[in-house]
């Protein structure tokens, strides 16, 4: 995350993340260090499940939990995003769907025991309609895993955003100023309940191993939220 006030360039969000593919597996990102810290603990056992990673970029999560096990289906729009997916190491185990998140998802109904959306949600204009797919394709007793840049970071001016490669200019994917009771309210309409709501703030571990993140120690940079089903045991 560049300095507050520099002055960024919004792109079409595919194209932006078309363009920070290039860098994203390497970039120092500390709001992907927290995450990743985090998120894995609310999945819980694996091996034998069924996933859904909505929103996969370069496979971040779907390769690390098809080697734990899981039988995953990762979804995107970016091509370039699902190229260098598709190159890692384990990715063969991992069914790729590259398709708009603005379209019903191309899965059947009731079908996965876990549902994941990584650092995407804050990019999606029509909430309700979004997590009412999250909720149709996750099977009744399953879980719906969201990860997300805390709402709280807007009042310092930080969305997502990277140091293009080629221009060398700082860019945005276009995205949407959501707040918590936009995600909350999104989710209850569309017939879930939450189970877990979290929120993270940048500490001094993070800030010792992402220099970027130093300046924000304190403030709150992840919410993650678990969803369930209306009438889930």
């Amino acid at each position: 995350m560049p300095n507050d006030n520099t002055e960024t360039v919004i792109l079409p969000t595919r194209e932006g993340y078309d363009a920070w593919s290039e860098i994203y597996d390497d970039d120092d990102n500390p709001l992907i260090a927290l995450e990743e810290r985090l998120i894995h603990q609310l999945m819980g056992e694996l091996s034998g499940r069924t996933v859904a990673n909505v929103g996969c970029g370069t496979g971040r999560h779907a390769i690390r939990m098809a080697n734990a096990g899981a039988r995953v289906t990762a979804i995107d729009f970016s091509q370039r995003m699902l190229e260098k997916a598709y190159r890692k190491p384990g990715a063969k185990q991992v069914t790729f769907l590259k398709h708009d998140l603005a379209k019903p998802l191309p899965v059947d109904t009731g079908t996965f025991d876990i549902v994941t959306c990584c650092l995407v949600v804050d990019h999606i204009a029509d909430l309700e309609g979004f997590f009412g797919e999250l909720g149709r394709i996750c099977r009744p007793d399953g879980s719906i895993l969201i990860s997300v840049m805390h709402p709280a970071m807007m009042l310092r001016g930080v969305q997502a955003r990277f140091t293009d490669p080629t221009t060398g200019q700082v860019t945005r994917p276009d995205s949407r100023p959501h707040q918590i009771c936009d995600y909350v309210m999104s989710a209850l309409a569309a017939g879930l309940t939450i189970d877990r709501m979290s929120e993270h703030p940048v500490d001094e571990a993070l800030a010792a191993i992402s220099p970027r993140s130093v300046r924000y120690v304190g403030w709150p940079l992840l919410l993650l939220l678990r969803l369930k089903k209306l009438g889930a045991p």
